[in-house]
């Protein structure tokens, strides 16, 4: 009998797979890097076959180190970078043109226009989001208006359209399934968030043709099962999320009033509202935070676009580091004096500025500011934007609950930084034992769904805590730095 699960955890630079043991436990990892490619200014494209070639290579990576087979494997979740768009043809699932990623900028003026026309209360009211380029609509439409032919081709039935989920379900199914998840639609800026199903006006708006779009599923649904012709067993793929959802499910944030931040390429804090839809008035997202057997729970989410990237930054646009692990020793070496401020916005700034047009910006250097300086600016300015995201949270969501912080991510194995960040927010900040909460969020949805793994309750148990950073900074202090902090961002925005 089949007693592991497969999680695959597709990300923006990176090709994970994971698989967990019948006590949740990772006995696997396969990972591949992939190419980024920035064909202009502000335009961020991916390959799509390099998506789908370092997925299977993450599998087999993750199953030889396991010593498993497919055949071993009880069932398949799958978790995604979101709001990356893809179109490919039905009949060959040839790609019509790379992936554009989240990051991507290039339906600015797109999304301008869609503000001055008077859409944006339209679109927050249906979708939960405001207008950006961030989203997939945006995206979408310029494919459709851009690649020859490809507006008659998908008015006639001839294309699918999906976030990276879509194409790997259609993938792994050889082609026999078009589905989407519930928290993976809901960041298209096509989906009703209210009615969890696509909005025929947001379609004609966008100019988007339903019959592209595929079917939406509960996060724990039947997505079908693997081509036997291709990978050699059918099993099934009983779990999709996208990534920012399936760290608030391995995190166990079930209960209203819990929150999680991910610092990856990006960082992206959810407080979980319950089943009560909170309508934002600070500029953050209203979104899904799972539904899972028909029961949808919402969230409030604040989106930073750059955080590990900019860590991605010193190392290969500044060179000033060779390793990401060397930031934290370099940042503890700073001169403690200087107040240097790094606003990282290489792509704009998201949540809760929203600033497509913003570009990066550093303040209060010195002919003594160097590499330690920079680093240390580098680190703190994920922790600022953190703070940002949890005071539009506060505002929105009213609880006389303490705040206490579970984080997970790349970024969080770093002492250094995870307690600059409990020090800026004053508040506590829990790392859980397995950091590889996004993978164990979507295994525990195929896992409970086949019947292998516990259910919410159990699974809540299983959280265990490997250490809390209490906040320890002086409040003048604490205060000092953010009035500095603002200020930088006040001279960053660009309206």
């Amino acid at each position: 009998m089949a007693t592991h699960i497969l999680a695959i955890d597709q990300g923006t630079t990176s090709s994970r797979a994971l698989v967990f043991d019948s006590a949740m436990t990772p006995v696997g990892l396969g990972q591949k890097e992939f190419a980024q490619h920035f064909p202009r200014s502000g335009w961020v494209e991916h390959d799509p076959e390099d998506i789908w070639e370092t997925v299977r290579e993450a599998i087999d990576i993750a199953l030889a180190e396991a010593g498993l087979a497919l055949t071993d494997i009880a069932a398949i979740g799958i978790t995604n970078q979101r709001e990356t768009t893809l179109v490919w043809e039905r009949t060959t699932g040839e790609p019509i043109h790379n992936a554009i990623v989240w990051q991507d900028r290039r339906t600015a003026d797109h999304c301008a226009r869609l503000r001055k026309e008077g859409h944006e209360e339209t679109i927050r009211t249906r979708t939960g989001l405001v207008i950006d380029p961030y989203f997939s609509a945006t995206k979408l439409a310029w494919l459709l208006d851009t690649v020859e032919g490809a507006r008659e081709k998908a008015e006639a039935g001839d294309l699918a359209f999906g976030t990276v989920d879509s194409f790997l379900v259609w993938r792994l199914t050889g082609g026999k399934q078009h589905l989407t998840d519930a928290t993976n639609a809901c960041r298209t800026m096509l989906c009703n968030i209210a009615e969890g199903a696509w909005d025929d006006e947001l379609l004609t708006l966008f100019g988007i043709p339903r019959a592209m779009l595929p079917d939406i599923r509960d996060c724990d649904g039947d997505f079908g099962a693997t081509d036997p012709e291709i990978f050699g067993a059918a099993v099934p793929i009983r779990g999709v999320a996208g990534d920012q959802h399936a760290a608030v499910i391995g995190q166990a944030c079930f209960s209203p009033g819990m929150i999680k931040s991910t610092y990856g390429t990006g960082c992206f804090a959810v407080l979980n509202t319950g089943t009560d839809l909170c309508r934002s008035e600070n500029r953050l997202l209203t979104t899904l935070a799972y539904r899972i057997s028909g029961e949808t729970h919402y969230a409030l989410e604040g989106s930073i676009f750059v955080a590990g990237a900019a860590v991605q930054w010193l190392r290969d646009g500044l060179k000033v580091i060779a390793k990401a692990e060397e930031t934290g020793a370099l940042a503890r070496s700073a001169d403690p004096e200087q107040d240097v401020f790094l606003v990282p916005a290489f792509t704009g700034l998201g949540a809760p500025h929203w600033d497509a047009e913003a570009r990066g910006a550093i303040f209060g250097l010195t002919r003594n500011t160097g590499p330690a300086e920079m680093a240390r600016a580098a680190l703190e300015a994920v922790c600022y934007q953190t703070r940002d995201l949890l005071d539009a949270m506060h505002k929105d969501w009213q609880s006389d609950a303490d705040t206490v912080l579970r984080v997970d991510g790349g970024m969080v194995a770093s002492n250094y930084t995870m307690q600059f960040l409990a020090d800026i927010l004053d508040a506590p900040v829990d790392r859980p034992e397995i950091l590889e909460t996004t993978a164990l969020g979507a295994a525990w949805l195929a896992g409970q769904a086949v019947g292998l793994w516990p259910d919410r309750e159990g699974f809540s148990e299983s959280w265990a805590l490997d250490k809390r950073f209490a906040p320890g900074m002086d409040d003048a202090v604490r205060a000092r730095k953010l009035v500095g902090w603002r200020d930088a961002v006040r001279r960053t925005l660009t309206h």
